[in-house]
């Protein structure tokens, strides 16, 4: 018997339901930081009464990516050197990567999603920077490329025979993975992680940008924009999990606020190689995220 429409949206919600809460402290910093005045005394202490997170923290600001002319030994010295959105953004990722179960029934390959959802983030940030002309900020931007294709956990946790099964339409008949979720599952990942975005209690900003980022592109978003235009260099990149990897020609009005065609962006972008190396810098930091487990969920 056909699904209806509610069965298909109550059975999402007890999903999402099951994914667990997002940190409490990364929630406030996400508040604290939405205020470029904040006092980064108070963000400071929100950090340090997460010991996990400061050592995550910590080990990054002193890897050899960033090549600091001394140890870094407090989280008051990284938000100094590095700033409060840049250590806001680790935080985040960290946080993030605790949701990633260790292994699925679908299949999923997780860290690959991991690497896709970094590289995105970093490329959406650097857009922003670069071609944003409005009040959209660059750290938001960040925010929304790393948890735009989340709701693919949900799917590969808890709708997994769905979900294996719409990676093998995708890959079998060469269309992009969010037309193999629609026509198996009933709706995409996107959908479900504005749904789950809407549990964390992100901004409306951004739970509107996870939930369009596969239907509607529109020029006079930035964030969308950037968004659309980093996922798609990612994938050019080859480091989209699941399914068909499909990169998406711009409409043309993209290629008029960035300057060109993909090839065009990416050459724009200046070294690259660097954004890719900062998204492997934060996997490797936060790879005890999936053995610590923060909210206390097995995958």
């Amino acid at each position: 018997m056909t699904e209806s429409p509610l069965e298909l949206t109550n059975r999402l919600s007890a999903a999402v339901d099951k994914m667990p809460p997002f940190p409490k402290s990364v929630q406030r910093m996400l508040e604290l930081t939405r205020d470029d005045d904040c006092p980064l005394k108070e963000l400071v202490t929100v950090i340090e009464e997460d010991p996990v997170m400061t050592v995550k923290l910590l080990r990054t600001v002193n890897s050899a990516f960033y090549n600091f002319p001394k140890q870094i030994t407090s989280i008051n010295e990284s938000v100094t050197f590095l700033g409060m959105h840049a250590i806001k953004n680790m935080a985040l990722a960290f946080a993030a990567m605790a949701a990633l179960p260790q292994q699925n029934a679908a299949g999923f390959d997780v860290q690959r999603m991991l690497l896709h959802s970094l590289i995105t983030a970093s490329v959406a940030r650097s857009l922003c920077q670069q071609y944003g002309q409005d009040k959209t900020k660059p750290a938001d931007c960040y925010v929304a490329g790393l948890l735009h294709d989340f709701g693919k956990v949900v799917f590969a946790r808890f709708l997994a025979t769905e979900f294996r099964e719409a990676i093998s339409y995708s890959r079998e008949r060469s269309v992009s993975l969010h037309v193999a979720e629609q026509q198996i599952i009933g709706v995409d990942h996107s959908e479900i992680g504005w749904m789950l975005m809407k549990k964390w209690n992100f901004p409306e900003l951004i739970t509107d940008t996870v939930r369009r980022h596969h239907s509607e592109i529109a020029p006079g978003n930035m964030m969308l924009s950037c968004l659309f235009v980093a996922d798609q260099i990612s994938k050019q990149l080859a480091l989209e999990p699941g399914g068909k990897n499909t990169v998406e020609a711009l409409p043309s009005a993209l290629c008029e606020i960035f300057g060109g065609q993909l090839h065009d962006i990416i050459a724009g972008l200046g070294d690259i190689a660097r954004l890719e190396t900062e998204a492997l810098v934060f996997a490797h930091a936060g790879e005890q995220s999936m053995k610590y487990k923060l909210w206390g969920v097995q995958g």
